[in-house]
């Protein structure tokens, strides 16, 4: 039997081609054998984890808990990588996949249907990878089915570097937007699983980043279920998403992964999470090495798990639950509650179909042809299209006539394709710049001008120049590179080789560098010498993850030996003609992938009187500008005034993007001021000055076209700001206060630059016959009914936004909330009658206790295209109506 076990394993390792997509454990004829219950796909799922589990050996439990899962080859159960990303489309993969706008700018479409359709083709594109991957037998990180995403944190403050991965700063967008998407992640078979979302980062996680391992978050019972628990809520208890990560940071004193509150309390026990829990990567190690809450490992790992977080994601720093077994030897754990997590995770193996023949699980049948196929790449348009904010518009000074004689664009973002990809991202096969989309759109017809003029937070222009073509080793194009085993290039070469340059991007460790070399635990070497054809000043820029340094004439320019994770550095250096340098870039890999790209850009200062020059005949003017995921994101290393590991010091737009702003606008021509950004950004000049402000995030593959149509008139912008947009951060209480009071439109009492639900059209919209019922019973469902009417020319979207006010309400309560939200689509002259019900919950409050309640008072409601602001209500853009909720008080769990 254990021969045939064998036999078993491999032929799943290796895949099964006739039968179409490999599973892990492809059938046999030995299905209905008793010895082989966990294998028969006709028994309830947990009578086969049962008989799984109790097969496996402790040391085998604890394999089974890393996110690395190995192989146990006397059962034939192959290796498992549980670490896989799709924030915004299949993410970090080495195949080609459709990428939609980061989250963010998802979450500005306010459209949970086109939310729900991303979620299903970024599914079917991950269930086709999947089964690619596993038909060539690699089973490795970012190659799985189980996907940690949506990070629905709660966006409380700008400058948080990671926040353009959420849903913005709104708790009921965010659960809506996440649950969208858990749906169309996880699918709707009764039985199986299509893939697994996971709700992330549980709990009270918004940064900052440099300090979020030690960082300890202290709340009010009133902000954490106001505010922080919410969207979670809404996808563990409504939407069932099946994965949960807890966060590094701690919550009132102990590790989010490890709090007898977060995890044991209201997860399990009040929510009755059925799923399974993830640490996030090295979030373990954090107990014992940086919170200090657990003397040692074996303390840790042993805590982790008796409150629930059933697998450990770990990078090169190690796992802490090895050390699980040493937990059992000192009575720290017993077996028995290592098995609760191990029937958790195998569990979800089972219901994604993994043990089960092809012909049972229709999602293993979805083929490769998927992927970017015509009708994704037209969705992610749509998204693209969806997410761009109009924030200002004087003078109708968009859309721009599309038979202008000259249109210069200018920018760091204008022709930049790395950044409209934001961060977790995949690689499309097509991407679209704004440069390229406005060049396609006008045609022949008009003259496109493309000056950078300046970098983001630098008056300094760096101008790509392909220098690996310039490069020469003895004779030979390219480098010598020399690759070694081990992270400190020591030894002999496993291999020496001529690399005719140096742009490599591997997905994860089974890929190798060079024959008989994966790239895990390797360090490589490069010489070779450039020689200038001219006398300027240049930058050697690198890009790599991990560590890396670069020696010019044997001198160390350059040193991010100890770095982790992906990283932009560059040296910059005056070169005389004909002046030989000698290069040595010396690199090391420790584990996930391997980025290492090394490039060079002439350094060229911005030059005024040029830009005035280009500019004096130009008919209309486009600045595409804001920042990149290179200046805000998760641990980031820059070196830029108003950054800082990731997050922001400074909210403002770089003062030198204002500068040069300032000088188009003296021109006197058109200027539109394109934004490119995860987050709010404090333009008080631009607000003031420039004609017309477009927001077009990080809008995916199809930013350019998406921003085109919308700059020419063939698509009428709709999307809606998700965050407050403030002046500056003095607006702000400090960035690591985690009390919500000053904060996000539900509590900040001042006057914002642009507001949440805030966004523009190139047609207008009337609201009328709002109709609630006057009385309502506490604890009941209240319907409201409001008419819009599209009253302009042009045919457009509307986003119909209802928010609740508790005038009444003792102690603290939120200014006014959304509670209903809805994208319609209107002809000139079109009405549409909106429907929305709104639940007990959308009706409750918090009492001083922090229990949700109906209570009896009077409620407001307000209907329109934006926030109940006093202006808007007063001008009958946004429609009121009052509700007295009767009866006794109704408590809501």
């Amino acid at each position: 039997m254990k021969n045939l076990f064998v036999v078993l394993g491999l032929a799943a390792l290796l895949g099964n081609t006739a039968s179409g997509p490999p599973h892990e454990l492809p059938a046999t004829t030995a299905v209905t054998s008793a010895d082989l219950l966990f294998r028969n796909p006709d028994l309830p799922i947990d009578q086969r984890v049962e008989d799984l589990v109790g097969r496996l050996t402790l040391p085998e439990k604890v394999s089974q808990m890393l996110n690395a899962s190995p192989a146990i080859d006397r059962l034939g159960i192959p290796a498992y990588n549980w670490w896989n990303e799709a924030l915004h489309g299949v993410a970090r993969t080495s195949m080609k996949t459709t990428v939609f706008p980061q989250a963010i700018g998802m979450a500005a479409t306010f459209d949970e249907e086109a939310m729900l359709r991303m979620a299903t083709i970024t599914s079917d594109e991950a269930r086709a990878v999947h089964h690619e991957y596993a038909r060539r037998g690699e089973r490795g990180i970012y190659q799985g089915l189980t996907f940690w995403t949506p990070n629905i944190n709660i966006f409380r403050d700008p400058r948080w570097g990671r926040g353009q991965e959420t849903y913005g700063e709104d708790p009921y967008l965010t659960g809506q937007l996440g649950a969208a998407l858990v749906k169309g992640f996880q699918g709707d078979d009764p039985k199986y699983l299509k893939i697994t979302a996971c709700a992330k980062h549980f709990a009270v996680h918004s940064g900052p980043e440099p300090s979020r391992h030690e960082f300890n978050a202290v709340i009010s019972d009133f902000d954490l279920w106001d505010t922080y628990l919410p969207a979670f809520r809404d996808l563990i208890v409504d939407a069932k998403v099946a994965s949960v990560m807890c966060a590094y940071n701690a919550y009132a004193g102990q590790p989010c992964c490890g709090s007898d509150k977060l995890m044991n309390e209201i997860l399990y026990n009040k929510w009755k999470f059925k799923g399974y829990v993830t640490s996030d990567c090295d979030g373990i190690n954090d107990f014992w090495q940086h919170h200090k809450t657990d003397p040692d490992a074996a303390t840790a790992a042993a805590n982790a798990v008796m409150h629930g977080t059933d697998l450990e994601c770990g990078t090169g720093k190690g796992f802490t639950y090895k050390s699980l077994l040493e937990s059992v030897q000192r009575g720290l754990i017993t077996e028995q509650q290592i098995d609760v997590s191990v029937k958790r995770l195998y569990k979800i193996r089972f219901q994604l179909g993994m043990f089960d023949p092809v012909e049972k699980v229709k999602y293993a049948q979805i083929p490769l042809s998927v992927v970017e196929s015509a009708p994704h790449q037209a969705h992610a348009l749509k998204m693209a299209q969806e997410s761009i904010v109009l924030l200002k518009n004087d003078n109708n000074t968009l859309p721009l006539r599309k038979d202008l004689k000259k249109i210069v664009v200018l920018g760091p973002n204008a022709d930049n394709e790395t950044a409209q990809l934001g961060n977790y991202n995949g690689f499309p096969t097509n991407n679209v710049t704004p440069l390229e989309g406005i060049r396609a759109k006008v045609g022949a017809n008009a003259q496109v001008t493309y000056l950078q003029g300046v970098d983001y937070a630098s008056n300094i222009v760096y101008e790509p120049f392909d220098l690996n073509k310039s490069l020469v080793y003895e004779g030979q194009p390219g480098f010598k590179a020399e690759y070694f085993r081990g992270t400190n290039l020591e030894g002999p070469p496993v291999a020496t080789r001529q690399e005719a340059g140096l742009d490599r991007y591997l997905a994860n460790v089974k890929m190798e560098l060079v024959p008989g070399l994966p790239s895990e635990n390797v360090s490589a070497r490069y010489r070779t010498t450039y020689t200038p054809t001219k006398s300027e000043e240049i930058a050697l820029q690198i890009t790599g993850d991990d560590g890396y340094r670069l020696f010019v004439d044997n001198k160390l320019v350059l040193d991010n030996w100890k770095g982790r994770g992906v990283s932009t550095n560059q040296h910059t250096l005056q070169v005389e003609a004909g002046k030989k340098l000698d290069l040595r870039l010396e690199y090391l890999q420790t584990d996930r992938r391997t980025i290492l790209k090394f490039t060079g850009a002439h350094v060229i200062p911005m030059n005024a009187a040029n830009i005035r020059a280009q500019v004096q005949d130009a008919d209309a003017v486009v600045f595409v500008g804001g920042i990149s995921p290179r200046l805000e994101g998760e641990e980031m290393k820059v070196n830029v005034e108003g950054f800082s590991g990731g997050d922001r010091t400074s909210i403002a737009l770089p003062k030198v993007q204002t500068e040069l702003l300032k000088v188009l606008h003296a021109t006197g021509k058109p200027v539109v001021f394109v934004m490119m950004t995860g987050s709010a950004i404090g333009c008080p000049w631009e607000a003031a000055n420039v004609p017309a402000i477009v927001n077009s995030w990080y809008g995916g593959q199809a930013t350019g076209t998406a921003l085109a149509d919308v700059l020419f008139g063939d698509y009428n912008p709709a999307g809606r700001l998700p965050v407050t947009f403030y002046s500056s951060e003095s607006q702000l209480p400090p960035f690591d206060n985690y009390d919500m009071a000053g904060r996000t439109y539900r509590y900040f009492q001042g006057t914002p630059l642009f507001p949440f639900g805030h966004g523009l059209s190139y047609t207008t919209f009337k609201y009328s016959k709002l109709k609630v019922k006057s009385t309502a019973q506490t604890g009941k469902p209240v319907r409201v009914n409001v008419r819009v009417a599209n009253t302009g020319t042009r045919a457009g979207d509307e986003v119909v936004q209802l928010y609740v006010r508790h005038p009444d309400a003792q102690g603290r309560v939120a200014l006014h909330a959304l509670a209903g939200f809805r994208r319609v689509s209107l002809k000139p002259g079109e009405k549409k009658t909106v429907e929305f019900t709104l639940t007990p919950r959308q009706l409750s409050v918090l009492d001083d206790k922090a229990h949700r309640a109906t209570q009896a008072g009077r409620v407001q409601l307000f209907v329109g295209g934006g926030q109940p602001l006093s202006q808007a209500v007063a001008n009958g853009s946004v429609l009121q109506a009052d509700v007295k909720l009767t009866g006794s008080s109704v408590a809501i769990e």
